[in-house]
């Protein structure tokens, strides 16, 4: 019999959600409004291909492609990152202090091995990233949660908990928050950086979904207010570029920075080198800007057809977010709906099979809240295919009310 580490009875609840999540995601005969991937067509195959060709040769980028590489990554991804990503967004970086992981998640678990102990306090959204919330469970951390409304994570309860659990960390998604698609008012991200340095706190701004914005007006990160150092900025190319790659970043002050060092080499030595040259090279030749307004142009369709659905399917007194950009939208059922239940149904039932993510995994309190809420994605499903999907849900959620 094996005798697996603490950490993963302790990570138990989070997985299994998580296992669920990405289950309906590769089942062809269901319309998954479950996973968070993007577009097959946001994808930019053809260019990448072209890329591909081009570098991998001898006399171009192909031997350092497939050969190690430097720990912090490559230096022109790095510069992009600098000059391309935060630089627009009000953030004032250099090259030495960004860090490529291989995808988001990386950068949550290396800031976990540098700052989480086993029973560490870990203050986050409620709801928060369940995916998230499974890492810090892993490392053995407490997530207690700071109430959220619909301009994102309270910071007058949020302060009350710093002083109260004395965390190690607060874990905050500003911008089209993973899983209710809220973003942060300015003033709260101003509030958040401050509260930061005035308790000693690490801020971990974890941003994946900011660069799909398609309505309302952009604000500037957490990390551009922080004037100590304490706030860590962590984001991803999965929702930019590619989802496949596994390229994210870390931008930090250079204390942090060389700890991150210590605990990437530590890991694996450095983020895979062909998807990073890939990456570097797609910004570097001037796709981007073309790239990103078609795959805003495409998210902003099918939010728009998503919304327009739940209003017309849903049930009387259901209620839901209207995000501004990302990929989720926040529903909330009448009270007397379970909505762990309603999957198993909707996923089995042949006259249905229309997936989603169930609310009651979201909420790090448990305790039953969220059981009739639930997460909808629309960026990776055609707009016939969420005017299908939606009707079938809506009228199975329909014949369980009371």
């Amino acid at each position: 019999m094996a005798h697996f580490a603490k950490r993963m009875k302790s990570m138990e609840n989070s997985a299994y959600v998580v296992k669920k999540l990405f289950g309906a995601m590769n089942d062809p005969e269901i319309i998954s409004f479950g996973g968070g991937a993007p577009a097959r067509e946001a994808l930019p195959v053809d260019i990448v291909r072209e890329i591909s060709n081009d570098i991998m040769r001898m006399d171009s980028r192909g031997i350092e492609a497939l050969q190690y590489g430097p720990v912090m990554g490559t230096a022109d991804l790095r510069e992009v990152v600098v000059n391309e990503l935060l630089a627009p967004k009000g953030v004032e970086a250099k090259a030495e202090n960004i860090i490529i992981t291989g995808g988001g998640m990386e950068a949550i678990n290396l800031l976990c091995q540098l700052f989480i102990d086993p029973d560490d306090i870990i203050l986050v959204e409620s709801p928060s990233f369940v995916h998230s919330v499974e890492v810090f469970e892993m490392f053995q951390a407490k997530c207690i949660p700071v109430s959220m409304d619909e301009n994102g994570m309270m910071t007058d309860d949020l302060e009350e908990k710093i002083i109260k659990y004395k965390p190690k960390m607060v874990y905050v998604i500003p911008t089209f928050q993973n899983p209710t698609g809220i973003t942060l008012s300015q003033e709260r991200r101003k509030k958040i950086a401050e509260l930061g340095s005035k308790y000693d706190k690490i801020i971990l701004e974890d941003d994946p979904y900011r660069d799909i914005r398609y309505s309302g007006s952009d604000l500037l990160p957490i990390k551009s207010f922080d004037k100590t150092g304490h706030t860590i900025l962590a984001n991803s190319f999965s929702k930019i570029f590619s989802a496949g790659s596994r390229l994210g970043y870390i931008y930090a002050n250079d204390e942090i920075t060389e700890k991150l060092f210590d605990a990437k080499t530590a890991t694996n030595s450095h983020t895979a080198m062909l998807p990073q040259i890939l990456c570097a090279e797609f910004f570097k030749r001037g796709y981007y800007p073309a790239h990103h307004k078609m795959i805003c142009d495409l998210y902003r369709e099918r939010r728009d057809v998503m919304l327009e659905c739940i209003d017309k399917f849903f049930p009387e007194g259901t209620k839901r977010t209207t995000p501004d950009g990302g990929l989720f939208v926040w529903v909330e059922l009448p009270e007397n709906i379970n909505t762990t239940e309603l999957l198993k149904e909707s996923v089995s039932n042949p006259d249905v099979k229309v997936a989603f993510v169930a609310g009651e995994g979201f909420y790090a309190e448990g305790g039953g809240k969220g059981r009739n809420c639930m997460r909808i994605s629309y960026g990776g499903v055609t707009p016939e295919k969420i005017r299908i999907g939606a009707e079938k849900l809506g009228r199975l959620i329909s014949s369980k009310v009371k």
